[in-house]
């Protein structure tokens, strides 16, 4: 007869299994990372190649380190030459008094503009919000557009408030075209929550579109990417980093925080995206 088994080693075994899927889970949402990108473009001016832009979106009430120490501390050490929040930074349940410490430390760091994504809509004291960016030091291009300067050259870059906003606010096409009439030949940046614009976007002239919404996907899985869309479906596009249409392109940031329908993120890390701008006759010089 064999010797009996004996009791209480599958449990002992399991708790390095839960203790490693414990860690993964914190590193997956708590910490973290910024991914380096390049875009490039015929129509930017030689007085902005290596351009820097930060993306930050999807914050929703997320905290990273002591006082948001972690994310000041990627941002600073990207050395941007301009901060853009695409949206849901803050939303029904955020801190006000935590977002009032952050946002002074991301203007100490560049310039920062910044666009609405839906949750801010919802939320209850959006007027206190919309005065704490200007407080703050934050240009709030609420569907306005604005100048972008290097010496003698420009870029503009304007930013698309998202539909949950007010019915009658100026569409993104009349906004385009206020710009192209502002100005005819000029590269042309937009901010604008929502990543599935950059079709419409780019039609209506927009050269590089800035986006967050997708949270990544949710859900993360090798080979496959993104698996959850924010509204549940399945497997969506356009979840992460440089989409391209034509001459056009959009970055999509998987943002920061936890979604509200699928609050813990799976297999993907926050992360900051930094888009350095590049001109297509320096790119051949960079290879």
């Amino acid at each position: 007869m064999g010797k009996p088994a004996k009791k209480g080693r599958r449990p002992a075994c399991l708790l390095p299994l839960a203790a490693l899927a414990a860690g993964l889970l914190w590193v997956g949402n708590f910490t973290v990372g910024r991914t380096e990108l390049s875009v490039c473009s015929e129509k930017l001016p030689a007085a902005f190649e290596g351009f820097r832009i930060a993306l930050v979106t999807d914050l929703h009430n997320r905290v990273f380190g002591p006082e948001n120490d972690w994310l000041i501390g990627q941002l600073e050490s990207a050395k941007p030459d301009l901060i853009a929040l695409s949206g849901d930074i803050a939303d029904e349940d955020s801190d006000l008094d935590v977002l009032s410490a952050l946002l002074p430390r991301l203007s100490a760091i560049a310039p920062c503009v910044y666009v609405t994504g839906n949750h801010e809509w919802r939320m209850k004291d959006r007027e206190a919000w919309f005065s704490l960016l200007e407080k703050s030091g934050v240009t709030y291009l609420s569907n306005r557009f604005a100048r972008l300067t290097r010496g003698e050259s420009e870029i503009m870059i304007a930013g698309v408030d998202d539909p949950n906003g007010p019915r009658d606010q100026k569409t993104p096409g009349k906004l385009l075209r206020e710009v192209k009439v502002a100005a005819p030949d000029d590269y042309i940046v937009v901010l604008c929550h929502r990543n599935d614009q950059l079709e419409n976007l780019a039609n209506l002239g927009a050269d590089l579109v800035l986006s967050g919404h997708a949270h990544g996907g949710v859900v993360r899985l090798p080979i496959f990417g993104a698996v959850f869309g924010t509204h549940y479906e399945l497997f969506p596009e356009d979840t992460e980093g440089v989409i391209t249409r034509g001459e056009a392109c959009m970055v999509v940031s998987r943002g920061l925080g936890g979604s509200r329908r699928l609050p813990v993120r799976i297999a993907n890390r926050p992360e900051i995206p930094v888009i350095t701008l590049h001109s297509k006759e320096q790119l051949k010089y960079l290879r």
